[in-house]
């Protein structure tokens, strides 16, 4: 987004925190981060102590980064970001636009950072209700995410619609074989998930299906993908699997980095979804449609696509059906290459980072009621709170 945003005129400016993957490009956007940058192969996912402190530094740069380089709009990434945002539009007097793409009620109590459980879903639901009061305009990734905001009397005309985006370049250059041999693969049915292991992923959700799937297919193979190190998680999801009698059947692969993932998934006969409730918009489903796989999915996490058309899509908790949907797509080969084709057709006109940041550049223009023409050197802060 920074980048198409960089490319279409805009001065875009990047506050976040000092470490992360260092694998992860930002070209065009100038970053600013509130201590010397520190890459990490396996930087922790969700909220954790380190970070409360980091967030009045981060408030603090914002609010700097703002008044130093005349910044117009705040355009606040994820809970965090949102929560500092707010902060800074009541200190700076900017208007603050919100990128909402999850609900976290959905996700809080998966971290396992607050507990009991219960006083985590508390949490999560008061900042669910409370953070949308304050953005001057709010942008949801999926229509269940705008419906949320609405049914919770956020005004229609505060809410937009718009989806997560791809860079179509990123698949170009793949080379699956250094996999292949690495994990002797052989010619087996290969079954794939990519992304963290956290509990609202429902990886339980995935090896039940599988072992479903296991029944008709016993040669196939599933690859767990994941670009960060969990130890609990994955210890947690390797019983599971024991007790399933599938643990000769999955490789657990771990951490990876980002340009490795296309690779990864050239090797994948079937990609899954196996979240069924997903208010926001699952990446993965994106590069899983970007890389032309046939996905499985459940209804939850099927955003953008059409059961039978792009994706073959099964009711919500249903682990028959998700694992019989896998069998269907590694035994007919004709219709898991024409969903693989039309999901790639869907993902590259309608979720295209250019496409989607012309709405965005529209949002802008209504935040600060100029014109097109006067709007082209605005310039934008970006509170940036990297959590998957």
């Amino acid at each position: 987004m920074s980048d198409t945003l960089s490319d279409m005129g805009h001065d875009v400016h990047i506050v976040t925190y000092p470490f992360g993957q260092g694998d992860i490009r930002v070209r065009r956007a100038k970053v600013h981060r509130t201590g010397p940058f520190h890459p990490e192969a396996n930087p922790k996912v969700g909220p954790s102590r380190e970070k409360f402190s980091l967030d009045f530094q981060l408030l603090r740069l914002l609010c700097r980064v703002i008044r130093k380089e005349n910044i117009d709009i705040i355009h606040a990434h994820n809970y965090e970001g949102a929560l500092i945002g707010i902060l800074a539009k009541w200190l700076t007097r900017r208007p603050l636009l919100y990128n909402a793409v999850s609900l976290l009620s959905d996700e809080l109590a998966g971290y396992n950072f607050i507990r009991p459980a219960w006083l985590a879903h508390c949490i999560a639901h008061g900042l669910d209700w409370f953070t949308p009061i304050f953005p001057n305009h709010i942008t949801a990734v999926s229509p269940e995410l705008q419906d949320w905001f609405l049914k919770r009397g956020v005004p229609a005309r505060k809410v937009d619609m718009i989806p997560a985006g791809i860079e179509p370049d990123l698949f170009d250059h793949v080379r699956p074989e250094k996999f292949r041999e690495k994990y002797q693969l052989n010619g087996r049915p290969i079954v794939m998930y990519t992304g963290v292991l956290d509990a609202y992923q429902r990886i339980d959700y995935l090896l039940r299906a599988f072992a479903v799937a296991l029944r008709e297919k016993p040669d196939a193979l599933l690859l767990v993908v994941s670009p960060l190190v969990s130890v609990a998680c994955e210890n947690e999801h390797k019983q599971l699997a024991a007790e399933l009698g599938i643990a000769n059947s999955i490789v657990w692969i771990s951490p990876h980095p980002l340009h490795d993932l296309p690779s990864y998934l050239a090797l994948a006969d079937v990609c899954v979804v196996p979240r069924p409730e997903c208010p926001g918009h699952p990446i993965k489903l994106l590069n899983y449609l970007l890389a032309g796989k046939p996905v499985v999915s459940f209804a939850g996490g099927a955003k953008g696509v059409r059961h039978m058309h792009d994706a073959f899509v099964v009711p919500n908790h249903d682990l028959e059906a998700l694992g019989r949907g896998i069998v269907t797509l590694l035994n007919d080969r004709a219709l898991a290459e024409k969903l693989a084709a039309n999901g790639n057709a869907t993902v590259l006109a309608e979720f295209d980072w250019r496409q989607v940041c012309r709405k965005i550049e529209g949002i802008y223009d209504k935040l600060l009621a100029t014109p097109q023409s006067a709007f082209r050197q605005t310039e934008l802060a970006a509170s940036v709170a990297p959590r998957r």
